[in-house]
C-alpha cells in the first residue's frame, strides 16, 4: 500500500496531477494489465527516468520519512515533466499506448527463440 501511495506521487508529477487509477482508464488498459507493460519507448524511458533519479535524490540528500520522499518523488516526477515541456516533447499522458504489452512481446521473442533454436 505505502508503494502504491509513493508510487502515485511520481506519476501525479510526470502525468500532470493524475494518479495510477486515471493514467490506468486513460489508456483502456484491463484491471489486471499493468500500467508500465503498455508504455512505448519514449514513456517508459521517462518513468524510469523518474524512478531512478528519485531514488538518487532520496540516497544523495538522506531523505528520510514517508512524506518527505513522497514529497520528493512528486517533485522529481514534474521536473521531468518540465523538461520533456521544454524540450517540445509530447507530455506522457498523450503519448499513444502500444497494441501490444512488453509481456506479449517479450513472449512471442521467447517463442521465436525456441522455433529458431530447433
Amino acid at each position: 500500500m505505502e508503494y502504491s501511495i509513493f508510487q502515485n506521487h511520481g506519476y501525479m508529477g510526470l502525468y500532470g496531477g493524475l494518479k495510477a487509477k486515471e493514467i490506468h482508464e486513460k489508456k483502456r488498459l484491463k484491471k489486471n494489465q499493468k500500467i508500465l507493460d503498455h508504455m512505448g519507448g519514449t514513456e517508459l524511458a521517462a518513468n524510469l527516468f523518474r524512478a531512478t533519479q528519485t531514488d538518487e535524490k532520496l540516497r544523495r540528500e538522506n531523505i528520510k520519512g514517508k512524506n518527505k520522499a513522497n514529497e520528493t518523488h512528486h517533485e522529481v516526477g514534474k521536473k521531468v515533466r518540465k523538461t520533456i515541456d521544454e524540450l517540445g516533447g509530447t507530455m506522457p499522458e498523450n503519448l499513444p499506448t502500444p497494441k501490444k504489452s512488453t509481456r506479449q512481446i517479450e513472449g512471442e521473442q521467447k517463442k521465436k527463440k525456441k522455433l529458431e533454436g530447433k
